[in-house]
């Protein structure tokens, strides 16, 4: 078993969970049970399926979760852009939104490939 925070993808997932919730908190009314509620479900399913799949027994079973929650941050970056393009974001928030989303994609498939090379 891993101790999940040790992952620096864990730590940026989750940092990453809590600004989406910070930026959904000034959605208007309306979105509350829609997409603001989608977004903030995907955003924490990123560190929450790391830290499942960290204490799971093996590589396989952590890059299985791992895949997963690469699937919800490419959800995240699509609702996001949607934000932008229906303006409940300014285009500057979301560019840096959307670059921290890229950061931890890359940081997953990072370390999907260094597990995949150790196994």
């Amino acid at each position: 078993m891993r101790d999940f925070r040790a992952f620096h993808v864990w730590k940026k997932a989750h940092q990453l969970t809590l600004d989406t919730y910070r930026l959904t908190s000034d959605f208007p009314q309306e979105e509350r049970f829609g997409l603001s509620s989608q977004m903030r479900r995907a955003a924490a399913s990123i560190p929450a399926n790391i830290a499942e799949g960290s204490g799971r027994h093996g590589n396989a079973e952590l890059t299985r979760f791992l895949w997963i929650a690469m699937g919800s941050a490419s959800e995240l970056e699509y609702h996001f852009l949607l934000c932008r393009d229906l303006d409940l974001l300014d285009t500057a928030t979301y560019q840096e939104i959307q670059q921290r989303i890229i950061e931890v994609r890359r940081m997953l498939d990072g370390l999907i490939q260094r597990l995949a090379q150790n196994s």
